[in-house]
């Protein structure tokens, strides 16, 4: 083997020896929950599809719509090609279900993050985050070359704390946060943390990717609690809730203008493709027009919490902590030969000696496997 072949085969081999390693399987989705593998029918609890959108036929007649009339592809970046319509009818409609002057759509979420932070943020700044936030969120601050901090997770005088203290050396902060926490589903003290920010003339980031469609009335985890929290860069992703792909920064028109000509991210890179984009306004029609759509992933994710008697559900996303990563993917096989795809969530996604299942729930799942999964895990994971 070549050096590099070797390099390869030893990280894999170190990776496997503590149940690490990670390989796809071949896995068909039949509709938004249903999905086949290995020759069974399963009903997947792993999907981030939470209004089942992807498999609505308003988006997909959108975005067949879409590619009859414009094509595949965006064939270059926006400001090579020029703007095509679909691009700015999709942002006044995100600036709106978000009440900000004006809207950024990225290529994805995470290519949001980077270009947002590395924007805004530069060597003689601070960007401080919740030491749970998102990947994105903890690689845009890197890229930026400003200094990091975390603070504990959802802690609001452990963040002040450090704003004191090394607030007045920094000529600009950000503070970032998922609104949603991806792997823990709980929701960020945003109302608190905007009010923290002003104090400290810092801005916050909000990283909406598991709350839009499903939070607050479909406006997101910035409405989720009361009035609207003054978050000025609402950042999230088209590719959970809304069904289909691409990212977003809703923010003041001044920010979003600095965004589009110097977010690196964006000014090179390919644009979302003109399919993908009609699907995502269509699928905002939804989201602004169906209370009742919106509302069910957190109902059905309360019902599940409520009969293990878990920390009532504060999104659509339940973890159930196992700690052993092996003891994990046990679990995950388990819910597997019982019926369902249930994902095991290992390091370095999450910290070690916390690996866990991820529930997600979606406004289509049966009440009644709702309840035949959670006697399962009450009977077979959670017997103390």
């Amino acid at each position: 083997m070549s050096s590099l072949d070797t390099y390869a085969a030893k990280k894999l081999a170190a990776l496997e020896a503590r149940h690490l390693r990670r390989t796809l399987v071949e896995t068909a989705r039949e509709d938004g929950i249903w999905v086949q593998r290995a020759g069974r029918k399963l009903l997947s609890f792993s999907c981030n599809d939470y209004l089942n959108l992807s498999q609505h036929p308003n988006v997909q007649d959108a975005a067949i719509a879409a590619i009859r009339e414009h094509g595949a592809g965006a064939g270059a970046s926006r400001l090579v090609t020029g703007n095509h319509p679909l691009y700015a009818a999709l942002e006044t409609r995100l600036a709106r279900l978000k009440q900000t002057e004006a809207a950024c759509v990225f290529g994805s979420g995470y290519l949001a993050n980077l270009g947002i932070i590395s924007t805004l943020i530069g060597r003689n700044d601070l960007v401080l985050v919740d030491e749970l936030s998102h990947s994105c969120i903890l690689a845009g601050a890197a890229l930026s070359g400003g200094k990091m901090l975390t603070f504990r997770h959802n802690n609001i005088e452990d963040a002040r704390a450090l704003l004191t203290q090394h607030r007045a050396s920094h000529r600009h902060v950000l503070i970032a946060t998922d609104g949603v926490f991806s792997m823990d589903g709980d929701l960020a003290p945003l109302h608190e943390l905007a009010a923290l920010s002003q104090e400290h003339d810092a801005w916050l980031l909000s990283d909406d990717a598991h709350g839009i469609g499903v939070v607050g009335g479909g406006r997101g985890s910035g409405f989720a609690r009361g009035g609207k929290a003054d978050i000025p860069l609402q950042m999230g992703t088209l590719s959970k809730a809304v069904g289909g792909y691409g990212g977003y920064l809703c923010a003041s028109q001044f920010v979003i203008d600095l965004i589009k000509t110097r977010a690196r991210t964006f000014v090179y890179s390919t644009a979302l493709p003109p399919p993908t984009v009609a699907a995502a306004i269509a699928a905002l029609d939804i989201i602004e027009q169906d209370a009742a759509l919106t509302a069910k992933p957190l109902q059905k994710a309360k019902a599940f919490t409520s009969r293990l008697n878990l920390r009532e559900a504060e999104s659509a996303i339940v973890p159930i902590v196992l700690g052993d990563t092996e003891t994990t993917l046990n679990a995950s096989r388990m819910l597997e030969d019982e019926g369902f795809l249930v994902s095991a969530i290992r390091p370095p996604t999450v910290p070690n000696g916390t690996s866990r299942l991820r529930l997600t729930f979606t406004a289509a799942h049966p009440d009644a496997e709702i309840a035949r999964l959670a006697a399962i895990i009450g009977e077979r994971l959670l017997v103390h």
